[in-house]
């Protein structure tokens, strides 16, 4: 079945149990469609969801940002690429890099890359395009931060790093968990930020957020995304998901009608509705090629 001969209301239940932490293979068989049909929904779905992201944050009025990035990995990690079968071009470790307005939670920016310096140059140029004015800015203790956040922001900008320092963690059953935070530093490098909003906190629960609504991020199980570009789709459909279609429970709107984004909370029929509208218009059809005989 084309994507387009998709009912209306099975293309909404395919993205709703995307954003809800499914795997593809079970949406293929609760939503009795195939497999290749829910990857090239995804797909779809998160060319629109660039483009919506692109269009509607912007402007935004941020006083206060924080800033982290996390890991997953595509078809294997980075340490097992090079014995990998097959291992199709972006395979190995991929980091996404996040920015969120501590107020409205509005998720400002984000970046898929690696976690180098060209990426967090090319995450915090970004993020300066969509916010007003000069924010105070929180990011952790990654050296990649401090080049790219006076680059794109300027000298003069509030910026500050959280470091936390941990207890060596023994080897074992807690092998796979960072150890115990005994203190936590601050660095400021630029500005004079307030020392009380010198904080990853939100950005960090966001992170937890991302791991346990998309499958393709959860720690420890064979749910790691096989193809880069399935990976980046999903990650902007749960970025508009989360900030224009769910309520945020402490704040009782979206973050995007928080931060005064939209007006309205929106509807997996929006997204399905800026898929429609990028969808290639059918063209008439060129003249019939009569097949040689072999």
């Amino acid at each position: 079945m084309g994507m387009n001969k998709l009912p209306l209301a099975k293309r909404i239940q395919i993205l709703n149990m995307l954003c809800e932490g499914s795997s593809m293979r079970s949406i293929s068989r609760v939503a009795d469609v195939s497999i290749n049909t829910v990857s090239k929904l995804l797909v779809e779905a998160g060319e629109a969801c660039v483009a919506i992201h692109d269009e509607m944050v912007r402007n935004v009025k941020s006083k206060r940002i924080q800033c982290d990035e996390i890991w997953s990995f595509c078809h294997a990690k980075q340490r097992n690429v090079e014995k990998a079968k097959a291992a199709p071009e972006g395979a190995g470790d991929v980091w996404t890099w996040t920015a969120i307005d501590a107020d409205t939670k509005l998720i400002l920016s984000y970046f898929v890359g690696d976690r180098g310096r060209e990426s967090a140059h090319a995450f915090m140029c970004d993020l300066r395009m969509r916010v007003k004015g000069i924010p105070q800015i929180t990011t952790d203790q990654w050296k990649a931060y401090i080049p790219a956040v006076e680059e794109a922001f300027g000298r003069y900008v509030d910026f500050a790093q959280l470091i936390k320092v941990f207890r060596s963690t023994p080897g074992g059953p807690g092998r796979y968990s960072p150890g115990e935070i005994c203190c936590t530093e601050t660095k400021v490098w630029n500005g004079n930020p307030e020392a009380k909003h010198i904080s990853t906190s939100y950005v960090e629960r966001q992170n937890l957020t991302m791991r346990m609504s998309m499958r393709r991020f959860t720690r420890l199980t064979n749910a790691f995304s096989k193809k880069l570009d399935n990976h980046v789709a999903a990650i902007a459909l749960y970025f508009v998901f989360y900030n224009f279609c769910r309520i945020h429970k402490s704040l009782r709107v979206s973050p995007a009608m928080a931060a005064g984004v939209t007006d309205k909370l929106w509807s997996f029929e929006d997204v399905v509705a800026k898929m429609d509208e990028l969808a290639p218009k059918p063209g008439p059809r060129g003249p019939y090629k009569r097949r040689a005989a072999e």
